[in-house]
C-alpha cells in the first residue's frame, strides 16, 4: 500500500510519520552513517518543517517499510541549501515543474518478493509511486539527492536519469544528484517490471480517516 501524505492529512498519519522518521534513522544514521539531524531514534531535519509531501510504502501489516520526501524547487531544498557541492558549477533547479525528492529509503525483509531482474517489488512500487506523484503535479522531472547505490537501481529500472555532477563522499557513501524524467510510459514500464497495477498510490486521506 502506498500513501501520499501532505499537510492536510498529517494528523491522520501520525503513527506512520513517526515510523518513517525511525526508518530514516536506521537507513541514514545507522546504515549509511550520514551526518544527519536526529532526535532519539528518529531522523528529522529542517526540511521536514517545510510541509513536504511524503510517499509512505506500507506492507500488508500497515508497517512503514519505505518512504520518500518531496519539496518544490521554487523554495528551499536540500540540493540548493545543504548539498550544493553536488551541483558542481550548475545552478540549482528553480522550476514549478521540477520537485526535489530526498530521503528515498527502504527497509524491507531480505526475503521480500523479487522480480526477474533481482530488484525487489517494493523498489519498483516506490519508484512507480514517485512517477505517479510527478504526473499528478504536472512535473517534467524530479531532481533527486541520493547515493550511487540508489542511482544504480534507478538506472537498472529503466528510468531516464541525468547526473548533474560527480559523486561526493558523505559518511560511508557516495552521494549524487540527478534528474529523473517523468512520463506515463515510464510509470507503465515500472509497473510492468514490478508486476504492479495502477494506480500505485492509494487514495490516502479518505481510506485512512474512515478506517
Amino acid at each position: 500500500m502506498m500513501y501520499m501524505v501532505d499537510q492536510n492529512c498529517f494528523g491522520a498519519f501520525q503513527r506512520e510519520i513517526v515510523e518513517m522518521h525511525r526508518l530514516r534513522y536506521r537507513v541514514f544514521k545507522e546504515r549509511l552513517n550520514w551526518d544527519v539531524t536526529v532526535s532519539g531514534d528518529m531522523e528529522i531535519d529542517e526540511y521536514d518543517a517545510l510541509k513536504p509531501i511524503y510517499l509512505l510504502y506500507c506492507n500488508d501489516d500497515d508497517r512503514v517499510e519505505g518512504c520518500v520526501r518531496f519539496l518544490p524547487t521554487i523554495g528551499p531544498t536540500m540540493l540548493r541549501d545543504s548539498f550544493p557541492a553536488l551541483l558542481g558549477t550548475h545552478p540549482p533547479p528553480n522550476d514549478p515543474r521540477i520537485w526535489e525528492s530526498s530521503r528515498f529509503s527502504l527497509d524491507i525483509d531480505p526475503l521480500s518478493q523479487r522480480t526477474d531482474r533481482g530488484t525487489s517489488r517494493a523498489t519498483y512500487e516506490l519508484l512507480a509511486g514517485m512517477g505517479e506523484f510527478g504526473l499528478m503535479h504536472g512535473l517534467t522531472h524530479i531532481v533527486t539527492v541520493t547515493d550511487i547505490f540508489v542511482e544504480r537501481i534507478v538506472r537498472r529500472a529503466g528510468v531516464p536519469w541525468r547526473r548533474i555532477h560527480d559523486p561526493q563522499r558523505i559518511g560511508n557513501s557516495l552521494a549524487v544528484a540527478g534528474f529523473a524524467e517523468i512520463s506515463e510510459w515510464i510509470v507503465d514500464e515500472l509497473c510492468a517490471l514490478g508486476d504492479l497495477r495502477r494506480p500505485v498510490i492509494t487514495a490516502p486521506t479518505r481510506l485512512k480517516e474512515t478506517a
